[in-house]
């Protein structure tokens, strides 16, 4: 167990932007101290020395703070609602030009699922996504669009023969998707957030805040929806509080703006 965490935790914000106080310790700490070995290292200062001094090493430590775990069509059962029933409602009330952000996008798959999935009602010129994500690398990676097969495993087949071309062991996303999300750097925790959003997707990423960070997060997503606007958040997590957030529950993982 290594000592000064607190100091490290100043060391990093000053570095990265990224406020470790937000994050549940006890889960980020053993994560970080586990990267801190693997370096072969044995105190938090000659670690942020490495930081400083090494890119790789701080591009290494950046992805590895922000998690980047994602798929196309994550939980299917989930993107059934919203593509049955979630989209069909919002297309009613608020016309043919929705305002979607995908917020902590990784490595692209959330968006583009979301391109595909809208474009069953829209077509593709009318579609916008916002995405965002703090880690400039898999954005880099998202607006490559690169996808191992095990990605896209839960793509349906009609979009994969459409979108997706074999591209030496993985499969290349078309330029037809990739042209209608635009992909910007974002810190959930200190960055403006996008305003007059209908569809606001934040999927898997609240897990690994504490609950004090969760609420006010949710907060700002409940701001930048209009009213009737929609929330879609993970399986792996729930909002306890929606109705002091200015939410109703519509849906297990889908949340509207009151």
């Amino acid at each position: 167990m290594l000592n000064g965490y607190e100091e490290f935790k100043k060391d990093v914000l000053k570095l990265t932007g990224i406020d470790l106080s937000a994050y549940r310790e006890e889960q980020m700490k053993r994560r970080i101290d586990t990267l801190i070995a693997r370096n072969g290292i044995n105190s938090y200062t000659a670690y942020v020395a490495l930081l400083k001094r090494d890119k790789e090493k701080f591009e290494q430590f950046v992805n590895f703070l922000t998690i980047n775990v994602s798929e196309f069509y994550r939980n299917p059962a989930q993107w059934d609602v919203l593509e049955k029933e979630v989209f069909p409602a919002l297309i009613h009330r608020f016309g043919r030009s929705l305002r979607i952000w995908s917020a902590a996008c990784s490595t692209g798959d959330e968006p583009y699922s979301l391109v595909m999935a809208l474009s069953k009602y829209l077509p593709l010129v009318n579609i916008r996504v916002i995405a965002t994500d703090i880690d400039h690398q898999v954005l880099n990676k998202a607006r490559m669009g690169l996808y191992s097969e095990k990605s896209i495993v839960s793509v349906p087949q009609e979009f994969k023969n459409r979108y997706f071309r074999k591209a030496g062991n993985g499969f290349q996303i078309s330029e037809e998707i990739k042209r209608q999300v635009e992909f910007r750097e974002h810190n959930l925790l200190r960055d403006m957030y996008p305003t007059g959003c209908h569809l606001i997707v934040c999927r898997n990423v609240m897990i690994y805040f504490t609950e004090e960070t969760r609420d006010a997060i949710n907060q700002k997503f409940s701001a930048s929806l209009v009213r009737g606007g929609i929330l879609f958040i993970g399986s792996a997590e729930q909002i306890i509080n929606y109705k002091q957030l200015g939410f109703q529950r519509k849906k297990s993982f889908f949340f509207q703006r009151e």
